[in-house]
């Protein structure tokens, strides 16, 4: 599993962060779901490919919705950090594994299954949402043709409205891509935030690894509780640094300066060529 699936896994494994993406993103913020409501479900299923060999296949999340000891349906969330052409098919496999091991228990009840793509990219998702789509379907069969859907939720296209829903810690992270998305700049809230290690590693893997440095994320004032002291304790971290290396506050301010205005960097290549974070570049440049 790939570090990025790994990050955002280790978040939307929380139940309360799991209902939290279920009610917003398919209940417009209703509690149609509750948090005690979720089991755990196996995400890995195996199936003989055209080899004939075994092969398997992992979900990223799955839980079960159960109220009244009946299983009402089996949900599971899906990352993707770039556009796939081949998702419809693939949740298609996904879910029709899910299927198979209901029809493969004889005395099991029965529970619809849905899949949940999150799509963290800064481009518009504008490939193949549906089955047909991604495969080429004569019209003579298409009367015949079940056309499956990928739910795909574009997380950086998300309105401001949208992200106020969100009771758990993945409004910090949906705020997070909207601001980028929007304004190319991100304002950290007051908000506290809970599974802190989760969120940090969540934005070290998208955004900056400074947010699991541990200066930032443990120091002598301990945790930090919300995302503003995160970034303040960003830019201590880059004044601490430029100081050991016998850089002023002054002479950083003129290199960002002079790197913006005369070499006409971007924020990404001033804050690479100065080693220290855009959060800072841009505060600079906004207080000259």
């Amino acid at each position: 599993m790939g570090q990025k699936d790994m990050a955002e896994k280790l978040l939307a494994d929380y139940n309360d962060v799991f209902a939290d993406i279920v009610n917003v993103l398919l209940f417009d913020g209703r509690n149609e779901i509750s948090e005690d409501d979720l089991i755990e479900t196996k995400v890995k299923s195996q199936y003989k490919a055209d080899d004939s060999k075994l092969h398997e296949q992992e979900r990223d999340v799955a839980k079960i919705l159960k109220k009244d000891n009946v299983k009402i349906v089996l949900l599971g969330l899906e990352n993707q950090t770039a556009v796939d052409t081949d998702m419809p098919l693939r949740c298609l496999a996904y879910d029709g594994a899910s299927y198979r091991s209901q029809l493969l228990n004889k005395n099991a009840e029965r529970y619809p299954v849905i899949t949940v793509v999150l799509y963290f990219g800064m481009d518009r998702w504008n490939k193949n949402r549906y089955l047909s789509e991604a495969v080429h379907v004569p019209e003579i069969w298409k009367p015949y043709f079940n056309d499956y859907q990928a739910h795909v939720f574009e997380i950086a296209y998300l309105t401001p409205e949208q992200v106020k829903m969100f009771k758990s810690d993945f409004g910090i992270v949906a705020d997070y891509f909207v601001q980028k998305r929007m304004t190319d700049d991100y304002i950290g809230s007051s908000e506290d935030i809970k599974h802190i290690d989760e969120v940090m590693k969540l934005l070290a893997v998208f955004a900056d690894k400074r947010f699991m440095d541990n200066m930032v994320i443990s120091n002598s004032k301990g945790r930090p509780r919300n995302m503003c002291e995160v970034l303040d304790r960003i830019e201590e971290k880059g004044r601490t640094e430029g100081i050991e290396k016998g850089i002023s506050i002054g002479e950083i301010k003129g290199q960002v300066t002079l790197l913006a205005d005369r070499f006409h960097y971007s924020d990404e290549d001033i804050a690479k060529e100065l080693n220290i974070s855009i959060h800072q570049v841009k505060y600079i440049l906004s207080h000259r």
